[in-house]
């Protein structure tokens, strides 16, 4: 049985992300939702929120995004309960996005599950892969933060700004850098200062 550039692109194969016509159709659809998304008035939640949850896989009850958003698919995002993401967000879902519980996401932050073969022949071919992003319960992300493919950022961790993350950042740290690294470990004390 031959799989569909869709299965194959869930699956974390190379895929034609390029021409093949149902990826293209579904991108469409997903673009128009954000364009919608983005010229609703901020005034008006209630329609901002309806089409959120028409555009994402899964939502929690409580959420806020604040325009301009785009993502790729829409229907590969998940995001938690109390889930905040400021202006600039750019989700790019060929692979599960899995957002948890009270995730804080600062303006300019792309997560880009999207990835493509080094070789110019097959790049040139409009192959691409994706593989899923994770992040925890009560993640913090600071401004113009870059989440690449395959990453999982565990619960309780603060990402600082500006940071490139190419490798998984375990649960209760303070990671910061290009490539992100971990600065320290979050203590009790922390609890005593603001960010």
């Amino acid at each position: 049985m031959r799989l569909t550039e869709r299965e194959k692109m869930l699956e974390g194969l190379l895929y034609d992300a390029n021409y093949d016509e149902a990826l293209i159709a579904e991108r469409a659809v997903a673009k128009d939702l954000c364009f919608d998304f983005n010229q609703t008035r901020p005034s008006d939640v209630a329609g901002q929120t309806k089409i959120m949850q028409d555009l994402l896989g899964k939502t929690g009850d409580n959420f806020t995004v604040v325009a301009p958003f785009w993502c790729d698919y829409g229907s590969n995002i998940e995001i938690g309960d109390n889930f905040f993401a400021n202006h600039n967000c750019v989700i790019l879902d060929g692979a599960k996005v899995t957002f948890g519980d009270n995730v804080f996401i600062a303006p300019d932050c792309g997560f880009y599950t999207a990835g493509h073969p080094l070789d110019a022949e097959r790049r040139n071919q409009g192959l691409e892969y994706a593989k899923p992003i994770t992040v925890g319960d009560n993640v913090w992300i600071g401004g113009g933060v870059k989440v690449m493919p395959s990453v999982t950022i565990g619960d309780n961790a603060v990402i600082g700004g500006g940071s490139v993350v190419t490798k998984d950042i375990p649960a209760n740290v303070i990671a910061v850098g290009n490539p992100c690294r971990i600065l320290r470990e979050i203590t009790p004390e922390d609890g005593l200062r603001e960010g």
